[in-house]
């Protein structure tokens, strides 16, 4: 599971609270599900006016939900290219003598407008999904600010946030930890 998180400067105060609580949420709810805790892997992906890999591929046991803080502006180009880099390195594809890992399910976060070149990159996260090499990728545009055209450009799977308060925002890191528990019982091997 790879949640790239929109930390730019709009992201301050309880939507940054959210996402922190948010995180730890997932983790707690992976923790309560056997086959989650066997079987799911996490990443934090943070994007303002750079991104960073804040947490790469790790066990939901061994998974610590980090800290973070709003400040600068969205470089979600910058965010999807480290994305499919993490991809890349971290996902073990089926060989002859390896089994392999199960297809990432991808959850972005954003408020605002990227900030940064992002039409490419944007691009190639498309075509990874045409390709099959990503189970899914979820987007959530959240408050007024945030495009959905330009999420669209990247994934079908759309969901907006008109009304953002911080109760909101937790039953949606709820809804992606029930989703990914589910994915955890019916995966996809790469």
């Amino acid at each position: 599971i790879y949640l790239v998180v929109d930390t730019s400067g709009s992201m301050a105060g309880e939507k940054t609270e959210a996402v922190n609580e948010g995180l730890r949420l997932v983790k707690q709810t992976l923790l309560d599900s056997p086959m989650a805790v066997e079987t799911a892997w996490i990443s934090v992906i943070k994007f303002e006016s750079s991104a960073e890999q804040l947490v790469p591929l790790t066990s939901v046991v061994d998974f610590e939900p980090p800290v973070v803080k709003a400040g600068g502006a969205t470089a979600l180009g910058e965010a999807l290219r480290l994305l499919r880099e993490a991809i890349s390195k971290e996902v073990r594809k089926r060989t002859a003598e390896e089994k392999g890992d199960w297809k990432p399910l991808v959850f972005l976060f954003t408020d605002g407008q990227p900030t940064d070149s992002w039409e490419k990159e944007a691009d190639e996260i498309r075509k990874m999904l045409r390709e099959r090499k990503l189970a899914c990728f979820v987007a959530l545009a959240i408050g007024s600010d945030a495009d959905e055209s330009v999420l669209k450009r990247i994934t079908e799977t759309v969901y907006k946030m008109e009304d953002v308060t911080k109760e909101k925002l937790m039953e949606y890191f709820k809804w992606v930890s029930q989703s990914v528990k589910q994915a955890a019982s019916s995966p996809q091997e790469e």
